[in-house]
């Protein structure tokens, strides 16, 4: 794609990125790490995430690698904690780590939604009280959930993970309420169909390709950094008045 815009408000910024070792997580990181911002990169991935480390501090760039398993509200906590400590107080949070894994309705035990919740929807609350401090101590911060369009089209096989994501809508609006009079912005991203390694190697198939270029208004894939460069609008100062909003980002899916 083209030369990005850049955005001064960012630079020395703190950013805490979750699941932000791989796919759409990794590009949001990049482009912070361009924008010379400080980056923590919270992840499972370890082999990913700590490339991903080395490769930012070899180019330059300011990038801690934590493993944090988001659904373990503690580990959470402490890993946003060690980022804080490590790079200063945070004035960015993308609450980004999801799992899409489909399953069938009649094989979701309890143990299997509520892993499902945590980690698609749970964690953004936590993360979100985490960081609330260090924020209100700068004067202000921006705070970007991740949602996705899959529960506006009504798709089927993963009740869990559209479930979750719906209420990622309800949360960034009470949040944002509770949040406002610190001027701490918290706003959603609903990605539709990012063509990640994994979504390519799991999912895409002739007839989801098909469904692409027949019902999306671009007829292209669209990738991880299609995602990454308006988040980084959202965390900037360019972005000072948006806050309570959900920005849907599909290409134009008719």
């Amino acid at each position: 794609m083209s030369e990005i815009a850049r955005y001064p408000s960012l630079a020395g910024k703190v950013v805490i990125v979750t699941g932000g070792a791989s796919g759409i997580g990794e590009s949001i990181t990049t482009h912070f790490a361009q924008q010379d911002a400080k980056v923590g990169i919270l992840d499972i991935a370890d082999e990913a995430g700590t490339a991903l480390e080395t490769s930012l501090a070899a180019a330059g760039h300011a990038a801690r690698y934590v493993h944090c398993d988001v659904t373990d509200t503690s580990v959470l906590q402490a890993a946003i904690a060690e980022i804080s400590r490590e790079l200063g107080p945070v004035g960015v949070l993308v609450n980004n780590a999801a799992h899409d894994q489909r399953h069938k309705l009649e094989e979701v035990t309890p143990q299997y939604w509520d892993e499902r919740i945590a980690v698609n929807l749970k964690h953004h609350f936590f993360a979100a009280q985490a960081v609330a401090d260090d924020m209100k101590s700068l004067g202000g911060g921006s705070i970007i959930n991740m949602g996705s369009t899959s529960w506006m089209l009504g798709l089927g096989g993963m009740a869990g993970y559209t479930a979750s994501k719906s209420a990622v809508l309800g949360l960034t609006r009470s949040l944002a309420a509770d949040l406002g009079p610190f001027n701490i912005r918290v706003n959603s991203i609903a990605p539709g169909w990012i063509m990640t390694e994994r979504q390519k190697n799991l999912w895409l198939t002739p007839q989801g390709e098909a469904d692409i270029f027949k019902n999306q208004c671009l007829k292209r894939f669209l990738v991880p950094e299609d995602i990454a460069r308006p988040v980084l609008f959202f965390a900037s100062d360019e972005a000072a008045a948006c806050t309570n909003q959900s920005y849907i980002i599909d290409g134009g899916w008719v």
